[in-house]
């Protein structure tokens, strides 16, 4: 019988593992190091009946019906649009940046020419990059470009990222485009929609299977056995068909040619007797000392007529530190140029062994969003189920 592992519950973990086990018909074991399922997904009730997503806000946004196809098979998801707001010289404007942020920050007199001026030059586009802005050949554009990127960029991202914008890869910011227009939905995303029973529901329904085994509280490393002169994958000492590895990929070879660069979070919990506390569900704090957003989770739940007042829960960035009291789960892979460097020398180690699979957003050390991270991991299927039907017993 083929032994199929996989390391980790998130969604990669998740949905490989239901995928080898309803369409390939095999066993398969998931190893989880939390004592919870689902990743950074995970989310629970508290005491005032909110549902609070323990690890930071997730939504399901995606242009690819496909995604939300498939998550419907097990959960029912309500329509859930994402407006934000940004505190900005000590005021709310809106998030995503659009042009009533430009009133809001220049005053609508100096707003009326810049606005004409906008939508001329990004006629039919529907959202900029920042740095498109800043980089500008027109003069008013690039200023105000400059403005914003000074004001709530580089600040936000120094933060977030404990790095210069200068350092950080391009994509991430990319990721918070300026809309040419007066959309507050935070992402222009064609399905926004969030769990009715939330994320945590979701996820026992996806590995709720006769050929999937979950074991929680389980440090797969420690019976992991990689061997490089043969190439073969053991766990507590019986070789494997196929490893599924979602963690960090530096861990998994016990950072023998250094640590790759994490970021985490300290999430601090504020109740309230108020039932509404913030303009938005989620407020970030680009010039704020230490915490970047806020998130309001009752704002976000379908269901909230048994919860009591609200609750607000802000966030601190740091470095990921796996021994560390706070800060030991890892977020968002800190992409720059030497970490990317780094990763290729964990990539090439992992090439060797033919029945490793890495995937997810510390595994290819990419910073996914969760559309991003189901659609490939549902496409990723493929090469696992290609190596299994093929491969596994030459």
């Amino acid at each position: 019988m083929c032994k199929c592992i996989v390391i980790g519950s998130g969604f990669s973990g998740a949905i490989l593992a239901r995928k080898i086990a309803e369409e390939l018909n095999l066993p398969v074991t998931i190893l989880e190091k939390r004592d919870h399922i689902g990743g950074n997904m995970y989310d629970e009730y508290d005491d005032h009946g909110i549902l609070i997503q323990k690890y930071g806000p997730h939504f399901l946004n995606t242009n690819k019906y496909f995604v939300i196809d498939f998550l419907q098979q097990y959960g029912d998801l309500f329509p859930y649009h994402v407006k934000l707001h940004s505190f900005i010289d000590e005021k709310y404007v809106r998030l995503p940046f659009n042009f009533l942020t430009v009133q809001q920050l220049v005053g609508p007199k100096a707003a009326e020419p810049l606005l004409e001026k906008l939508r001329t030059v990004f006629q039919g586009r529907d959202r900029v990059p920042i740095l498109e802005l800043v980089n500008h050949a027109d003069k008013e554009i690039s200023t105000y470009g400059t403005l914003l990127f000074e004001k709530a960029y580089r600040t936000y991202i120094s933060k977030m990222w404990g790095l210069q914008p200068e350092k950080i890869d391009k994509y991430v910011l990319d990721r918070v485009p300026m809309a040419m227009s007066y959309d507050e939905r935070y992402l222009n995303k064609d399905f926004q929609y969030l769990p009715v029973d939330g994320f945590t529901k979701l996820f026992e329904k996806m590995l709720d299977h006769p050929n999937i085994q979950l074991h929680l509280n389980t440090d797969a490393l420690k019976g992991l056995e990689l061997n490089e002169s043969s190439s073969s994958i053991k766990y507590n000492g019986k070789v494997i068909d196929c490893l599924v590895y979602t963690g960090p990929i530096d861990e998994l070879f016990n950072c023998k040619y250094g640590r790759l660069p994490y970021r985490s979070l300290d999430i601090h919990y504020q109740y309230s007797e108020k039932s509404s506390v913030l303009p938005s569900a989620i407020v970030s704090y680009p010039q704020a000392p230490g915490y970047t957003r806020s998130t309001e989770y009752r704002k976000i739940m379908f269901h909230d007529s048994l919860a009591k007042g609200s609750v607000v829960a802000t966030e601190y960035p740091l470095n990921y530190d796996p021994a560390a009291k706070v800060g030991n789960i890892p977020y968002y892979p800190v992409v720059t140029e030497e970490s990317q460097a780094l990763y290729q020398r964990y990539l090439q180690e992992a090439a060797q062994y033919k029945n490793l699979f890495l995937c997810g957003r510390l595994a290819e050390f990419k910073y996914y969003n969760m559309d991003i991270c189901i659609e490939h991991a549902l496409e990723y299927f493929e090469n696992i189920r290609s190596y299994l039907k093929n491969g596994a017993h030459d």
